[in-house]
Order: C-alpha cells, then structure tokens, then sequence
C-alpha cells in the first residue's frame, strides 16, 4: 500500500476536504519531505501548474500520482452524468474523459465523486442509473484504452441518491460489461452508511481500487472515532496494494494535518 496525500488548486474551495492547498510546487516538496509516496489532485480541469511542471516535480521528488478528482466539474461546471439534460450530460462526459486522460499521461486514475449525480425531478431512479451505467460504460472504456482505471465513488446518503453502501455499487459494478471501473472505499462516507467498514471491503473485495483515508468527522485519522485497526487488517486481507489517499480536512491546519495523517499510516499500514 502506498501513503498518499490530496492538494487541492482550487483556491475558491478553501475549507474543502483536502489536506495541502494552493501551490504544486510547495505542495509536492512538503509531501515528498514527510515521506508520502504519493499526492492526489484536485484541479479545475485537466492540468496542475504550467506545462511540464508536474511531470518535473513527481521526477524531482520521486512521487508517483495517486488519482485526480473531477468534482470540479460538478462545484464549478455544474455537471453531472445524470442530469435531465442531455447537453449537460454529454458536457460532463466530456470532462471527465479529459481528466481520464490528464491522469493517464502520469499513470493515474479519475475519480467520479459528485459527478455521478443524483435522482429525483424528471429523473427516476431507474432512469439515473441506466444514464450513470451507459457513462460508466463509455468512461471505463476509455480508461481502459489509457491503462488506468475509473474510480466510481459511492457518497453518504447527504451527497447522493444513488449508491451509499459499497457492496450496492460492487454488485451494480457487476453489471457492467466494462472492466475499466473500480470503486473508492471512502473511510468518511462508509463511517456513515455501514454497519461494519472491515467487512463491507472484506465482502466487495473485487471492487477496491482506491481509498480515502478520513476519520469520522472527516479530519485526518486519529482526530474522530474511526476504529482503524479491523480496517487495516482488512485491506492487508485482502490483498489492496493501491493507495490510502488523504481526503481530508485540514485541520488543524494544512501541516499538522500532513504530519497526523503520515503517522497514522505508518501506525496502521507501515
């Protein structure tokens, strides 16, 4: 398993879940100093500084890209695959196929958060989830073709309507004819929607391709009521050797908050 931490560039989301903000460079050096291995971005579209910089920076500090978010496209933009509106839904397909391949060039996965969208309105439940199975199918695809994974993210029930609970999204992920879509086990979201977190990823095993590594009120590990112990002996179970990503507050401050989450890996994981 990789340690891994997220940088937001978007500075209009201060106060956002992600622990290092702002400026790559500087952000990059600080996870490379405290021994990360790796950094997940958040960026308004498809490209972090100016051209080459990062591609010279995870050179520079010998980390890899863990993954890239597209929430931007749903904070910023608006967009989601299941909007009623079929320009929308192209316009986010779209997106998200451009950050596919802004990963891919540093070989990275994307991951679908708010994206996905929700049901309600003029959109059914059963129409939502035929729109979010044909994108998935079309993005996983491409995500293939790139030799990375899509990463769908299944959200608490207070950002999402479509799947909370990991095994829902496993067992809809079953249905796919793709194989270039995988699942983000959130620790934060399944705090909220599962019974046992340990046994929820010991169940959906074939599906975990990323996690995101957040105590129960979203601050970094060791500041909720996360019990982390059955966690990590479930990921080591099962035999995940991807990364155990950082999405979480800054609190209390971007720091303290990379030195908290980099000795609660190695505490659990190192």
């Amino acid at each position: 398993m990789k340690s891994c931490v997220t940088i937001s560039l978007v500075s209009s989301l201060r106060g956002g879940p992600w622990i290092l903000w702002d400026d790559l460079a500087t952000s990059c050096r600080k996870a490379a100093e405290l021994g990360y291995d790796a950094v997940e971005l958040f960026t308004e579209g498809p490209s972090a500084g100016v051209p080459g910089e990062l591609a010279g920076l995870l050179s520079e500090t010998g980390l890899s890209l863990g993954a890239v978010g597209t929430g931007a496209g749903k904070v910023i933009g608006g967009l989601t695959l299941t909007d009623p509106d079929e320009e929308v839904r192209a316009q986010a397909r779209a997106f998200i196929s451009d950050m596919i391949t802004f990963g891919a060039q540093h070989g990275a996965p994307a991951i679908i958060g708010s994206m996905q969208g929700t049901h309600g309105g003029e959109v059914s439940r059963e129409q939502a989830l035929s729109l979010l199975a044909e994108a998935l199918e079309e993005l996983g695809e491409i995500a293939a073709t790139s030799a990375v994974k899509l990463i769908y993210e299944p959200l608490n029930r207070y950002e999402t309507n479509l799947f909370n609970r990991f095994n829902e999204a496993a067992e809809f992920l079953d249905g796919l004819k793709t194989k270039g879509v995988t699942l983000l086990a959130d620790l934060f979201h399944m705090n909220i929607e599962e019974a046992d977190i340990a046994a929820a990823l010991r169940e959906g095993a074939r599906h975990v391709g990323h996690v995101h590594f957040a105590d129960s009120n979203r601050r970094p590990i060791g500041d909720g009521h996360t019990v982390m112990e059955p966690i990590a002996d479930a990921l080591r179970d099962i035999g995940y050797d991807g990364c155990i990503s950082a999405e979480a507050f800054d609190w209390p401050n971007p720091d303290a908050a990379a030195q908290q989450t980099i000795d609660s890996y190695r505490k659990y994981f190192g």
